[in-house]
């Protein structure tokens, strides 16, 4: 069941991807109902391209799948925290592990 959640204008919802077995955050994508609807159904993360226009199941072309263990969402209702398995080495469209390994430097 899902619960009551905040999409915006567009339908759309942020979702931050855990690996849960060491906390590193791998990536964030947008997700609508139907794309969570997918998750929820698969056990699997999908999300919806705001650039290609359609659903997408991470991993479907290269093998790095994200297996779903546990999705929560905060205090505003308005962002989604998933948990998962990262099937494969990478979880970074480029082969990085994580999309986040570019740095600002403080000065």
């Amino acid at each position: 069941m899902i619960p009551e959640l905040k999409f915006d204008e567009k339908g759309l919802i942020p979702a931050i991807v855990q690996d849960i077995n060491n906390g590193s955050v791998l990536m964030m994508a947008y997700m609508n109902k139907t794309s969570l609807g997918m998750t929820l159904e698969t056990g699997f993360t999908h999300f919806w391209s705001r650039s290609r226009q359609k659903y997408w199941k991470k991993g479907e072309t290269s093998g790095n799948m994200q297996q779903v263990e546990e999705i929560l969402y905060d205090c505003d209702a308005d962002t989604l925290l998933i948990k998962v398995k990262q099937h494969g080495t990478v979880a970074c469209h480029t082969g990085n592990k994580t999309c986040f390994y570019r740095k600002i430097q403080i000065p």
